[in-house]
């Protein structure tokens, strides 16, 4: 039985991951559950998986959680020292890394220190210190197992090949709700709209990041780390159906591709079954009744995000570390209709330019940056304020 601990235990991955462990009770056991603030499903979470550790974002909610608990479970930790706790319990083998943004970078390198597989939903994590985090899990001798689809897929298609033959990974995209909108129109463009993704069921920010293609920025600097490539060995595909997950093409031509319906319950159970595969109930997916599968190039000047998070691959340093830390500020301002949607590369953009990049060694350097440039993206989004 493979015991593990989730970081973001409340949201959509955190949930599917759950309902994996809900659906094979004899392979998985709960340790350890972090969230933020979502109480009410944390405590049904503790009900029926019993962990003997679980962390909440703020220090209030920690009496808030055992007045809803009664004086049966007290095990109750707290901000960025709980999510550590939960990722590094002794008796966790693997921990999913689900926390949204920069914030699950110091649990998920702590959990990797501790020698725990890691199971990564967390693309941020590798965006700010891919190099770093790369390092520490070769020293431990652990495994990063990815949990975004595509990565996910890429790594399905690579068990068993000869890595030295491969010439270059497709990274797919949908395209997202504005796929065929004019950029003209962007500006039009409401937090509403902005929500409804068309073929996935995700948390706020990574939905906004796949309107505006950021995440597929992130998920190519995501794919340079967990696969060690060159920037230029990773190609985005523009597939609106979601059907393909990815692919791998090999020196002669050849090309591998992971197929399946676009539920993420699929990566999350081969990462934790990993090397084998878990059976489901979910239904198979019927290439008859979806009849065709189109691919295009993306358009980099209409999705500038997805041009800027290339640009800062290639320049490297510390400029993915500002780049994820502007686009998080920029896309809180615009959930939280501060900004609007157009003003999201603008804001990214503003503040990588005033950046002089470095190669930060530590944590402690990284948080810097990170602090930095939010500072530099709050400052520059006044500029967009909407009226």
């Amino acid at each position: 039985m493979r015991v593990i601990s989730i970081l973001g235990s409340t949201g959509s991955i955190g949930t599917s991951t759950l309902d994996v462990v809900r659906n094979n009770p004899e392979k998985f056991k709960v340790a350890g559950l972090a969230c933020g603030s979502n109480l009410d499903l944390l405590v049904q979470q503790i009900q029926e998986f019993k962990p003997q550790y679980v962390s909440v974002g703020k220090a209030e909610d920690v009496a808030k959680l055992q007045a809803q608990l009664g004086n049966g479970f007290s095990e109750i930790g707290c901000g960025m020292q709980g999510n550590i706790t939960v990722a590094t319990l002794p008796e966790t083998d693997m921990v999913i890394s689900a926390i949204v943004g920069a914030a699950g970078l110091e649990p998920t390198l702590s959990a990797l220190k501790a020698k725990k597989a890691v199971g990564l939903a967390n693309k941020e994590t590798l965006v700010v210190a891919g190099s770093l985090m790369t390092q520490v899990a070769k020293k431990q001798q652990v495994t990063l197992l990815p949990i975004d689809s595509e990565h996910s897929a890429i790594f399905q298609c690579l068990v068993g090949q000869n890595r030295d033959e491969l010439r270059k990974i497709i990274i797919t995209a949908s395209g997202g709700p504005f796929l065929h909108k004019p950029r003209d129109e962007f500006s039009s463009i409401t937090v509403e709209q902005a929500l409804k993704h068309p073929n996935w069921s995700m948390g706020a920010k990574i939905t906004i990041d796949s309107a505006t293609l950021m995440n597929k920025g992130l998920e190519v600097i995501e794919a340079k780390w967990l696969f060690d490539l060159e920037p230029e060995e990773i190609e985005v595909v523009i597939h609106p159906q979601s059907i393909i997950h990815s692919m791998i093409e090999f020196h002669d031509g050849s090309i591998l591709a992971q197929l399946g319906i676009p539920d993420m319950r699929v990566p999350i159970a081969y990462a934790l079954s990993f090397p084998e595969r878990l059976p489901n109930s979910l239904p198979s997916l019927s290439l008859t009744e979806i009849g065709s599968l189109t691919f295009f190039p993306p358009d980099y000047e209409k999705f500038n995000c997805l041009k800027l998070a290339r640009q800062s691959l290639s320049k490297g340093g510390s400029y993915t570390a500002v780049l994820n830390a502007a686009n998080e500020v920029a896309v809180k301002r615009f959930l939280e209709k501060k900004i609007g949607f157009s003003a999201i590369p603008y804001v990214v953009e503003a503040t990588l330019e005033k950046h002089q990049s470095c190669e930060p060694a530590s944590v402690d350097e990284i948080l810097a940056i990170d602090k930095w440039a939010r500072f530099e993206a709050e400052r520059v989004t006044r500029n967009y304020v909407l009226n």
